[in-house]
């Protein structure tokens, strides 16, 4: 059984799904991987060609030759059509932001496995690639951050005197928020970080910084999953303008907030930006999904009103080495989910039994699984 490895053709993309390391837990399978694939991310063709694996000259070879594809990014409509009938494909998907690529994929009768999708259990942490990649994005933030300030972030005792640290603001506490909380307290910086789910305050504290409590309840707060959950636009106006207050007192304020499925929330309003200090940073981390800044725009860096606001797009692609290991080992810890040694090799055994595997699952051998995707593909259709 073949494993292919494509390159990553989405501008800015420059990670890679399976890292040379990898190559000897797939112990049974053939690995093949387009030429360059991992050029982007610091591992030529001779270190996978050293490790085992085949080069393919490009996609139309891989995939026509692959009977599984490992990918970062969802495969273009292009792509999709030219997966081998039956083959299957692990990788992010967001199958509702891309119906014509999970329908030519059901025309190929694949099986697709939406890595995003992977239920929040004790057993599925090591194949969890969103909290792998969400590490490297609030490392990466704050290093933004700190790049940005026109001051220092630790306290600093000198001779001419002495220099107050400075102060971060973190908005949202899951593995990027706390990662960016951890990352600026190893800098020396006053942190201070809210969350809308009070659960996650003993792990703000544990890491060194002060949790904000708002006089404003929020409702049913988390998912069974642990994910924060949408609340009422009173309780968002309400949470805005108690925000503001900390926002103004801080020289940088890193957001992270996402609802599942739909727009980030506003936490940080326009005229909260308008209180803040000249010189003071917000890095919006849920830019993808529109921005937690009212004024953020997403893939760019702007200025208003003194304040420098980065919209960063796909921040793990800027640290493409590291985040494409941790990728990797998520990818290969999912596979040995299923895959099991016989006589003639390696071979998938998908078991739709196993809560990993069928809550990743979109799709197999051509039937859609995923109910919200079976249901804006009948809608799509009805529209037709």
């Amino acid at each position: 059984m073949i494993i292919g490895v494509p390159k990553e053709n989405v501008e800015g993309e420059k990670r890679v799904a399976l890292a040379p390391e990898s190559i000897a837990k797939l112990k049974g399978f053939s690995i093949v991987v387009e030429s360059d694939a991992g050029e982007r991310s610091g591992f030529s063709d001779t270190a996978y060609v050293e490790r085992g694996a085949s080069i393919a000259p490009d996609s139309a070879a891989l995939y026509r030759g692959s009977d599984i594809v490992l990918k970062v990014q969802p495969p273009m409509p292009s792509e999709s059509e030219l997966f081998k009938e039956g083959s299957t494909l692990i990788s992010f998907l967001y199958p509702l932001s891309n119906l014509e690529s999970v329908r030519k994929l059901a025309a190929r009768k694949a099986t697709v496995f939406a890595i995003e999708l992977l239920p929040r259990i004790s057993r599925s942490q090591s194949m969890d690639a969103l909290s792998s990649q969400a590490n490297v994005a609030g490392y990466k933030s704050v290093m933004i951050a700190a790049d940005t300030l026109p001051k220092l972030f630790p306290l600093l005792m000198t001779a001419a005197g002495t220099i107050s640290p400075a102060r971060v603001f973190v908005l949202g506490a899951g593995v990027a928020g706390l990662q960016a909380v951890a990352t600026a307290h190893r800098l020396g910086a006053l942190v201070e970080a809210y969350d809308v789910r009070p659960a996650v305050r003993e792990q703000i504290q544990s890491l060194g910084a002060k949790f904000v409590e708002l006089p404003v309840e929020a409702r049913d707060a988390q998912t069974a999953g642990g994910y924060a959950k949408a609340q009422s636009e009173e309780f968002y106006k309400k949470q805005q303008e108690l925000l503001a207050d900390h926002t103004a007192q801080s020289d940088v304020v890193i957001t992270t907030a996402l609802v599942s499925g739909q727009r980030a929330p506003i936490l940080v309003s326009e005229e909260a930006v308008k209180r803040m200090r000249p010189g003071s940073v917000i890095v919006d981390l849920s830019a993808e999904q529109g921005g937690n800044c009212a004024l953020t725009e997403p893939g760019k860096t702007v200025v208003k009103y003194g304040v420098t606001i980065h919209g960063p797009m796909n921040l793990p692609s800027s640290m493409a080495a590291q985040s494409s290991l941790l990728y990797s080992r998520n990818l290969v810890s999912f596979l040995g989910t299923m895959f099991k040694e016989g006589a003639s090799g390696a071979s998938l055994n998908v078991d739709i039994k196993d809560e990993v595997v069928r809550g990743t699952m979109v799709m197999n051998k051509g039937e859609i699984t995923h109910e919200a995707t079976r249901n804006a593909l009948a809608g799509g259709l009805k529209s037709k």
